[in-house]
């Protein structure tokens, strides 16, 4: 069946981004609450970047969107980018559901998961054990399936000016507790994203998934409240998580691919020679961030290693057979089979 959410689902989140935008706007000054138009004091258009990692060169987002901001900025000087990181202007969900309403952010670079909630046959894209490599990852998203998933998310007010890699694939890291193989991670508490794939897929695993906000995290693994969770090497070396986790297993489990997403309602509300800017601009973006992909991870891992992090490797062929049928539930869930065959034909 198609997702289609209840009359009390539509009324949060109407609630959630409307204070969202009492929440930003001494943000905004003088831009105004339009997702991205002209400010009256000095006619610049300005744009707002969110993202919810750490302003940190070792986040691939940040890096990415750094690329963006300097690709403009010294090709048009009558723009203006100003990166709003570290979750500044609300997590992923309200940052979205914000520029929906034309407010808030202008445009946002997260993971494609939480794009689940608003299409849900994007979910297919967070599969566990579906990618093989980065060529696999690109060949999917720079062609049909990427052009699909792009044209059904207009539908939502979001355009798709990119797609992106995470550095490296998510791995689960414990604070004191060691995974080194599949069966310790049963019972575990392990923090995931809220969305029904990753936890259905740390459940399938074993763990217990504990979804909450990734702001949370650091805490919730200080005070016990979580045994781990499970992201990419950089970024948890970028938000300094290797502060309360001693053990990283490389369980591989999910990749999880970005996504560069310019609210449609600002982009139409450009001239057509700044909108080809931008396009210009994000896709250098993708290509500084895919190009750093493979070196930034094992950066990331010899990093981890030097301040304190065991590393285990574990057997995941068992893992990864068991996760075929639920590769194919979970598409069939959200309609998305025709995407999934696709996706594994071109490995």
């Amino acid at each position: 069946m198609t997702y289609r959410p209840t009359m009390n689902e539509r009324v949060r989140r109407v609630a959630t981004a409307l204070a969202m935008v009492l929440a930003v706007v001494g943000l905004l000054g003088l831009a105004g609450c339009g997702g991205g138009g002209e400010s009256p004091a000095d006619g610049k258009i300005e744009i707002r970047l969110a993202h919810v990692h750490a302003a940190d060169p070792s986040s691939e987002i940040h890096t990415a969107a750094v690329a963006f901001k300097e690709y403009v900025e010294s090709r048009n000087p009558d723009i203006e980018v100003r990166i709003f990181a570290n979750g500044q202007l609300g997590s992923e969900r309200e940052v979205y559901e914000s520029m929906q309403l034309g407010s808030g952010a202008t445009c946002v670079i997260s993971g494609t998961a939480i794009l689940g909630n608003f299409n849900q046959r994007i979910g297919v894209l967070d599969l566990p054990y579906l990618w093989e490599d980065y060529g696999h990852v690109h060949a999917v998203l720079d062609g049909e399936v990427g052009q699909t998933l792009a044209e059904e998310l207009r539908g939502e007010g979001f355009r798709v000016l990119a797609w992106m890699d995470s550095w490296g694939f998510r791995n689960v890291m414990t604070s004191s507790r060691p995974v080194t193989e599949p069966g310790d991670l049963a019972g575990l508490k392990i923090r995931t994203i809220r969305t029904p794939i990753y936890t259905e897929t740390l459940r399938a695993m074993g763990a217990n998934p504990t979804p909450m906000s990734f702001g949370e995290v650091y805490s919730a693994m200080q005070t016990g409240v979580i045994d781990g969770f499970e992201h990419g090497a950089s970024v948890i070396l970028a938000n300094r998580m290797h502060e309360v986790g001693q053990h990283l297993a490389l369980t591989e489990h999910l990749f999880g691919p970005l996504v560069f997403v310019y609210s449609d309602h600002a982009f139409g509300r450009l001239d057509e020679a700044t909108q080809m800017l931008l396009e210009e601009a994000a896709a250098h973006a993708r290509d500084v961030q895919r190009g750093l992909s493979a070196e930034r991870d094992a950066e990331a891992m010899e990093a981890l290693r030097g301040h304190g992090v065991t590393i285990h490797a574990i057997d995941t062929a068992p893992l990864a057979e068991a996760m075929k049928p639920l590769q194919d539930s979970l598409a069939a869930e959200r309609e998305a089979t025709d995407l999934l065959e696709k996706i594994r034909l071109a490995r």
